[in-house]
């Protein structure tokens, strides 16, 4: 493994991180497992960032891959498409959005780009509204909405980002209240901070904040906003990369937890609608996809081969239910960390919903985010045979878990128990 470590560094930029103090080589996998290049076996609870929705290798996904690059594997999307039409008919559909259009791109990233495209567009505003503590890519204007420091690698901007509260329940100067004075007041920030500004494009804003460390508002919050945007003519923006496809379990869709205001103008997915294979994409009512008065195409967006895995992985996903599988092991999973974090001094929260869960680490009686134990734990789990995640908007103290939505209750319970002994052994 030190000459393909030593190999990495001497190509890649020094701010491409690794995790594990030595980097693990991942060489296959089936189900929830994986397998590193010494034959190790680890339980995967972090699917390579959330994208290995339904599980490692799944024959149907393979098979339609390998089927459809027998055929043709590229046409770009100047020529009619059949796959990238039948899954936009299919993700039109499950929106929620009234005469949806659908765009394919190759990454969050992109599809939040292409949604900041649209809003700043039909709006004729470059002023956007986002959630302090979010993450929504690593392109030059998604960094500039992006509200965690961590992760916001430059200043410039071609946007003017205004930050609002409400994407943390239970940090910062509102973290006493109940959820419905907090509400109150993120609404009254809302209010004000609209106050001193003028032709406002869009709030985008993550349904439960995934880079940041599994955070959410109360439910409702974003129809409470909805209603403030509505009058001013703001677009909202619900960026689903991470929360889409059943993952919280108790909806398909993030802003399903605030549906009393409908579904957003703009929504953006990625990630485990590939079940690793590159797809992102944007949708949009279709007077607000259809604003750009410009040539615009995508030369691997909607590619062919990446399509028939949506559509594979997609089928699969409705017809095992796993979003009803997330809901049922994820609150049997929430409920055994609790347990394990109740044992842990150095636990300040056990949070999420679904199979989306974070465990937040602070240093034993304070509130003082702890790294260094989120990166200790990482370390003792894996060494426990089990791969989980780290984020959080505080120094990365976060341990995050998204395993595949197929995951077992027997998994859950061996997660639960590695975790509970990598944090004994943490600390």
């Amino acid at each position: 493994m030190t000459g393909l470590y030593d190999r990495h560094l001497a190509v890649s930029p020094e701010w491409l991180a690794l995790y594990y103090r030595n980097p693990l080589e991942l060489t296959h996998g089936e189900g929830r497992h994986v397998w590193d290049a010494d034959g190790n076996r680890y339980l995967d609870f972090f699917g390579g960032i959330l994208t290995t929705m339904t599980a490692h290798a799944l024959p149907e996904v393979t098979k339609a891959v390998s089927e459809q690059a027998g055929r043709l594997i590229h046409s770009s999307t100047l020529y009619l498409n059949r796959p990238m039409v039948e899954l936009a008919e299919r993700i039109a559909a499950l929106s929620g959005i009234p005469d949806a259009r659908v765009f394919f791109t190759t990454s969050g990233t992109e599809a939040n780009d292409a949604a900041l495209l649209l809003a700043t567009a039909q709006r004729a505003s470059n002023q956007i509204l986002a959630m302090r503590n979010s993450y929504h890519g690593r392109s030059f204007s998604a960094v500039s909405i992006t509200g965690n420091r961590s992760w916001s690698t430059t200043s410039l901007s071609p946007l003017q980002t205004l930050y609002v509260h409400g994407g943390v329940r239970t940090r910062g100067p509102y973290a006493e209240l109940s959820d419905e004075r907090f509400i109150r007041a993120c609404v009254a920030d809302l209010e004000d901070l609209l106050g001193h500004t003028r032709g406002v494009a869009a709030l985008i804003a993550e349904p439960v904040q995934g880079v940041g460390g599994f955070t959410a508002p109360p439910d409702g919050l974003y129809a409470a906003f909805r209603e403030v945007l509505d009058r001013h003519g703001i677009l909202w923006i619900s960026d689903e990369v991470q929360t889409g496809w059943g993952r919280t379990g108790d909806h398909f869709w993030g802003w399903q937890a605030h549906a009393a205001s409908g579904p957003p103008d703009i929504l953006t997915f990625a990630k485990g609608i590939g079940n690793g294979m590159s797809i992102g994409g944007v949708v949009a009512r279709a007077d607000v996809m259809n604003c750009l008065d410009a040539n615009s195409i995508s030369t691997f967006g909607g590619s062919p081969v990446t399509m028939a895995a949506g559509l594979a992985n997609l089928s699969y996903l409705l017809e095992h239910d796993l979003q009803g599988n997330a809901r049922r092991v994820g609150g049997l999973l929430i409920e055994r960390l609790r347990a394990v974090g109740a044992g842990s001094p150095a636990v300040r929260e056990v949070r999420g919903r679904g199979l989306m869960i974070g465990i937040e680490l602070v240093k034993p009686g304070s509130d003082e985010a702890d790294p260094e134990a989120a990166a200790a734990v990482l370390e003792a789990a894996r060494a426990g045979g089990l791969l989980i995640g780290k984020g959080g908007g505080h120094n990365t103290s976060v341990l995050r878990i998204a395993p595949p939505l197929s995951l077992t209750v027997a998994e859950a319970e061996e997660g639960a128990e590695i975790l509970g002994e990598a944090l004994h052994a943490a600390a």
